[in-house]
């Protein structure tokens, strides 16, 4: 199965935030998405990603006044991503070693295209089991 495979199901839409947006900011956003981190982007340039994780290791250093600080002061700015030509199964090997939770998809020109979660990933592994069993079922019930 294909990125792009995955993304026609889940669609295409990314919680993005901006640099300079407070990490207060960022919280109240994802936990009214319920989601568990944000792309970080300049106009439609990818610089970054940042996760409840981030946050959390940065408030037990930091404290209350982190919840002021900019975005940029936490975010990784060493981004994997992915293409939606790519392979789900390479991908989820990926995140497996790598221990990563989100990777954003970029289109040929590096712009935002999507994201894909480890549990997107999983769900998507268990799609495809249910239906192999159903397969099976059907085979041998003739």
């Amino acid at each position: 199965m294909r990125i792009a495979d995955l993304l026609a199901r889940k669609g295409t839409a990314v919680l993005t935030v901006e640099p300079g947006d407070p990490i207060s900011g960022l919280l109240a956003v994802l936990a009214e998405r319920n989601v568990g981190a944000a792309v970080v982007c300049e106009s439609d340039r990818l610089v970054g990603i940042v996760s409840e994780r981030d946050v959390v290791r940065q408030l037990h250093h930091r404290g209350a006044e982190l919840l002021g600080a900019p975005v940029a002061e936490i975010m990784t700015t060493v981004v994997a991503t992915c293409r939606a030509t790519d392979d789900l199964q390479t991908l989820s090997r990926t995140m497996t070693e790598r221990r990563i939770r989100h990777i954003p998809v970029v289109d040929e020109a590096d712009r935002l295209a999507g994201i894909v979660s480890i549990g997107d990933v999983v769900k998507s592994r268990i799609d495809q089991l249910e239906e192999h069993r159903d397969q099976l079922e059907a085979y041998i019930s003739g």
